[in-house]
């Protein structure tokens, strides 16, 4: 039987209240789980505007899939075809990927897609250049050349530095950020070795997709500061 991490979006708190959106998003969801015989393990809910390149929730999903070797599913395919971050997210982690109104929809379909905005996003940058030479040819001051302006400094270098080892450092602490709630009843009831044997009878994998063991379930609550 196929296990699959359900991920629904809706735009507004107000819509998350209403379950307008999310209702049919789920009812979708739970229909093609019983057509193709799967199992649906956790679902995830994110509330965000399409403008938003965050989606934490969506973060947990994925990580969630990849770990129980899961498939996601969305109920429709324009939830990932109108958001670039969602697209990027999906494609950069290896995990497979269904859409209900769609089901044909793959990593191809991904790619076509990325296409497009990558295509797009080149579009926008050129009418940006082209409309930036046209002011600096009309006497506007642009970039360094403002006063307010100036170049980098070494130490704002090491500091760019330093901030995407931070990021780095955050994506690895919010890996099993979706297992929190499953993992602090149990720290003071069981070892890490048992800890660590009921998450692989779960299905559930490390974030490189290797089984648990105790060292990996340490570094799991260090990370997630669990004591």
């Amino acid at each position: 039987m196929t296990n699959l991490i359900a991920y629904y979006r809706v735009s507004t708190r107000k819509q998350e209240r209403s379950g307008l959106g999310l209702e049919a998003q789920q009812a979708a969801v739970a229909n093609f789980a019983r057509q193709a015989d799967a199992n649906v393990l956790a679902e995830y809910t994110e509330t965000e505007t399409g403008k938003r390149s965050d989606r934490p929730e969506l973060a947990k999903a994925i990580a969630h899939a990849k770990r129980a070797r899961a498939t996601l599913v969305v109920a429709k395919l324009d939830r990932l075809a109108r958001n670039v971050a969602f697209t990027s997210a999906l494609m950069e982690s290896g995990i497979e990927f269904v859409a209900c109104d769609n089901p044909y929809a793959n990593k191809l379909t991904v790619h076509i897609l990325a296409a497009v905005a990558e295509d797009e996003a080149r579009r926008i940058s050129e009418r940006t250049k082209a409309a930036l030479a046209a002011a600096k040819r009309r006497g506007v001051k642009l970039g360094a050349a403002r006063p307010e302006c100036r170049n980098l400094t070494d130490e704002a270098r090491r500091n760019g530095a330093s901030a995407a080892g931070i990021a780095v450092k955050r994506q690895a602490d919010e890996a099993y950020e979706d297992l929190r709630d499953f993992l602090v009843p149990l720290r003071p009831h069981f070892s890490f070795q048992q800890i660590a044997d009921i998450l692989n009878m779960r299905g559930e994998r490390t974030r490189r997709g290797k089984l648990w063991n105790d060292v990996a379930v340490r570094r799991a609550f260090l990370r997630l500061r669990i004591t």
